[in-house]
């Protein structure tokens, strides 16, 4: 079974790759995702495998690429199912050609190698228009 570790480097060589289906793989079949300060348009909550795949497989239509994940902090818990990541999220604006970071804050639990929770706390105003 992969650690919770594992599996967080795993979804990032899958976002970084662009490959969607294998992230959505990652997690649990009730799995969810919660963007407490969505913008643009993007859901607040996503429920079910099902429901983060398809997401994930459209987000070709958002002119963003994300070029890498990189990990400021780690914090384990004393819940060994829950891991706190401080995070820049390092894309391109693919319209513009514009770089930018997007400083974050992921809440994550991870029960028997799936994610059952992925809380993602973005900051929001370092994100460009991505509806241009």
């Amino acid at each position: 079974m992969r650690s919770p570790l594992d599996v967080l480097e795993l979804r990032r060589q899958y976002i970084v790759a662009r490959d969607f289906e294998s992230f959505a793989g990652l997690f649990a079949a009730d799995g969810v995702i919660e963007l407490p300060f969505a913008v643009d348009g993007l859901p607040a909550r996503l429920e079910g495998r099902a429901a983060i795949r398809e997401f994930s497989l459209n987000t070709s239509d958002r002119p963003v690429e994300i070029i890498d994940l990189r990990v400021v902090q780690l914090h384990q818990t004393t819940d060994s199912e829950v891991v706190i990541v401080e995070l820049v999220t390092e894309a391109r604006h693919t319209t513009t050609g514009a770089s930018f970071e997007a400083p974050c804050i992921q809440v994550f639990r991870i029960h028997n190698g799936e994610i059952k929770l992925f809380r993602d706390y973005i900051g929001a105003t370092t994100i460009p228009n991505l509806t241009t």
